[in-house]
């Protein structure tokens, strides 16, 4: 099995003008893995995403995926090979129902050639995997937005990535949403999938990921377990609270 990362960055920074939005960020996710990223707010997480899938030019450091520099490669390319992500802000066809959202990313990836798919029969087991069989035939507008944020990933998941980066996938959900969800993240990395995830339900990063990394100011404060970060004193000061509250 090889020790090459699914994704690495190296050193990247994002400067706007005199602001300085990452700095000299390196981190990796390995197959079979969840691994967190959270912060404050404008810490930088989104702008990293923003990043790594190619939506925004680093001023400085490189992305990888599968050990192949993807750093100059626009986004498609990089989703070509293997990488997929959801949005802070849900992204969906709101007209369209829960089957065909996933139907429609199917469709793209089956024209684009880089695996001949069943459409579906793979939305149907997506459909089932995730929990949103119930709501299959229901405009994503008619449905709670916990269960819309689960129609994004499902979404992600038709391109059949090997690099999968959740942006604040938890936001909206219901505690027993947030439980299941927890589940399913498990099951997907379980699978050999990498995930990277951005979320401020801490009870919930402190489950589902093996490694967790804390940016603060742009910069990473801390890296390790979740046993290292619930106890760190800096991470404590700067974002998450007592000990009591992180657990």
């Amino acid at each position: 099995m090889s020790d090459t990362p699914l994704l690495e960055t190296r050193g990247v920074s994002v400067r706007f003008g005199g602001h300085v939005a990452v700095k000299d960020v390196s981190l990796t996710v390995q197959p079979g893995t969840v691994t967190g990223l959270i912060g404050p707010n404008g810490a930088g997480k989104t702008t990293l995403f923003n990043t790594i899938t190619g939506l925004q030019k680093p001023t400085s450091g490189q992305v990888f995926l599968g050990g192949v520099d993807v750093t100059k490669l626009p986004p498609h390319k990089r989703a070509g090979r293997g990488l997929a992500r959801t949005f802070q802000r849900l992204e969906l066809f709101v007209s369209l129902s829960v089957r065909d959202n996933l139907r429609v990313a199917g469709d793209i990836h089956k024209a684009n050639g880089r695996n001949k798919i069943d459409v579906d029969s793979e939305t149907d087991r997506l459909l089932e995997l995730t929990g949103l069989t119930d709501v299959a035939d229901k405009d994503v507008a008619d449905i709670p937005t916990g269960r819309a944020r689960v129609v994004e990933v499902a979404r992600a998941l038709m391109t059949d990535p090997r690099v999968l980066l959740l942006d604040e996938p938890a936001s909206g959900q219901t505690e027993q949403e947030t439980e299941v969800f927890a589940e399913m993240l498990t099951e997907l990395a379980a699978g050999g999938l990498g995930i990277c995830l951005v979320e401020h339900d801490i009870p919930l990063v402190m489950k589902v990921c093996s490694t967790i990394h804390v940016l603060d100011y742009g910069a990473v404060l801390a890296s390790g377990d979740p046993e290292k970060i619930r106890t760190d004193p800096e991470v404590i000061a700067a974002y998450i609270g007592t000990e009591e509250e992180a657990v």
